[in-house]
């Protein structure tokens, strides 16, 4: 791909824009954001796995006081089926309801308004035993569902309009540390000792108050994106106090006057609809990468781990009782990758991140299925399995599981961003839905080579990458529209004729260069 203009790599003040300072505000922005956000996604996706049997006893003995008899075998395995797949449905409708509610209320506003569904809940989910009601159970986890199909679109929105480019997939990467950190945390309380028992697994979903209650705390006090404001607000003091504050220094002139450009180039623009968005030519490839991103995301097979990691770990001998603090190696080992790659992106970039997470979970998915295939022949076998596991989760972790968020809000430019958003998150929550559909019976035909539909995935996802993904580390959103302008047969970078930048006067009626709009924005 095309090296970024020299000037990319220079702030404001002359020096290379990687000395600039990360600020507590934004640090704080990034994390309490996630935690109110992510953190509460990823723990849903481990939550329900310890307490299974109670949740299951409790359906059964509610039954049995409402018509005198026990829940009939087909219908208990309904409902734990609808308790399980309701919170994928839940996504969807938050995905289907964010880009509304983003122009109503903006980035930040959304995020709060999220935390009620959280905590709404969190408290039927709480309750839901005490009631005597496995419907309480349902609806929580239907609106638990909602709450993380709106924030896993609001966050990463969020956190890409506030930070500065050369540390924006950085910042991003919050966004999975914090779903992967969830999940460890859900593993963890749901040990015995701590709130896996039967009368305490109720105060599990009681967890989920806390993260949300936190960001409630710490979010209002932290600004709004200057992007929002000053594009779709037109509150330019507004977007000067957050800029301010996001990067820690008082002249932000240039930042201002980059994003008015933009404003300039898009004058005639409103935020645009999901049909406008699927019928203009001028993001056909942006919107097809993310697609293909997004449902990769989560059609890779990671999800169809967990049904194979506690039956390889008693084929290899460890008693039942000690499993459940293996098992905690999978979070562990995920957050810690998750964490890496935050890291590392924006010295290696999202492209070859992305390339090498499905390439290897390709190569550790074959190994597994060979390994799972004589797992009986020799006693040492199981052990590999386990290693090939651990080997999936961390290839995961280091690209496909964060940085599809982080590039669909690179892609797209102002406008687009929110219909894009929802699109994207309508594919994540589809794929979600489908692979815990069909997984069970793919591989109940298939047996162990059931993985190796996820290997096609993955290698299939690898080459659409490497052959069309431009790389956008440290790229303005006019250069990320650029690299795209030859692949959709443009003369022009965006559908916001963003190149109309250097020919618009500035606020003082002078034309100003390209070059030296570009701030750290």
């Amino acid at each position: 791909m095309d090296k970024p203009p020299k000037e990319q790599k220079m702030s404001d003040s002359g020096k290379p824009s990687e000395q600039q300072p990360i600020t507590g505000c934004l640090l704080s922005a990034a994390f309490f954001g996630a935690l109110g956000s992510s953190f509460i996604y990823g723990y849903n996706l481990s939550v329900v796995n310890a307490p299974a049997l109670y949740i299951k006893a409790f359906y059964n003995k509610t039954w049995i006081e409402r018509y005198g008899e026990p829940i009939a075998v087909e219908t208990a395995t309904l409902l734990w089926s609808v308790t399980v797949s309701i919170f994928a449905i839940g996504g969807l409708l938050g995905a289907l309801s964010v880009s509304m509610i983003i122009k109503v209320l903006g980035r930040k506003g959304t995020l709060l308004l999220n935390n009620s569904f959280a905590l709404i809940a969190a408290l039927l989910l709480t309750l839901g035993e005490r009631a005597k009601s496995f419907e309480m159970l349902l609806i929580g986890r239907l609106i638990m569902g909602v709450d993380s199909g709106i924030a896993l679109s609001a966050l990463p929105m969020y956190l890409g309009e506030i930070t500065p480019r050369h540390i924006r997939g950085s910042i991003g990467q919050f966004n999975s540390i914090l779903i992967c950190l969830g999940v460890f945390t859900g593993q963890v309380l749901g040990l015995p000792e701590l709130l896996g028992q039967e009368t305490r697994w109720s105060y599990l979903f009681a967890f989920l108050a806390l993260p949300a209650m936190l960001q409630l705390c710490v979010l209002p006090f932290l600004p709004e994106s200057p992007r929002y404001l000053l594009m779709e607000r037109r509150d330019e003091a507004g977007a000067e106090r957050a800029f301010q504050r996001f990067l820690g220094k008082k002249d932000v002139s240039q930042e201002l006057e980059e994003v008015h450009a933009e404003a300039r180039a898009q004058e005639n623009q409103h935020t645009a609809s999901v049909l406008q968005l699927l019928r203009n030519p001028a993001v056909r490839w942006q919107l097809i990468t993310i697609v293909i991103s997004m449902a990769c995301y989560q059609l890779c097979g990671l999800n169809a781990i967990w049904y194979y990691t506690s039956g390889i770990l008693r084929e290899a001998g460890f008693a039942e009782d000690v499993i459940p603090y293996i098992t905690l190696s999978t979070g562990a080992v995920e957050t810690l990758a998750a964490i890496v790659s935050g890291l590392v992106i924006e010295r290696i970039g999202r492209k070859p991140l992305l390339i090498f997470g499905f390439s290897a979970m390709a190569v550790f998915f074959s190994l597994l299925t060979v390994f799972l295939n004589f797992q009986d022949s020799l006693p040492w076998m199981p052990y590999l399995s386990y290693v090939c596991i651990l080997a999936v989760i961390a290839s995961f972790c280091s690209g496909p599981g964060g940085i599809p968020f982080v590039l669909t809000g690179e892609l797209f430019e102002q406008s687009y961003r929110p219909a894009a958003f929802m699109i994207a998150g309508i594919v994540n929550w589809l794929s979600n839905f489908a692979v815990g559909f069909l997984f069970p019976i793919i591989q109940e035909k298939l047996q162990s080579f059931a993985f190796l539909v996820f290997v096609v995935v993955c290698v299939l996802g690898s080459i659409y990458l490497y052959v069309v993904l431009p790389e956008t580390k440290n790229k303005t959103f006019m250069d990320i529209s650029q690299s795209f302008a030859k692949i959709n047969k443009l003369p022009v970078p965006s559908p916001g004729h963003e190149m109309e930048l250097a020919s618009k006067p500035d606020m003082n009626g002078k034309v100003q260069d390209v070059a030296k709009l570009e701030s750290a924005f």
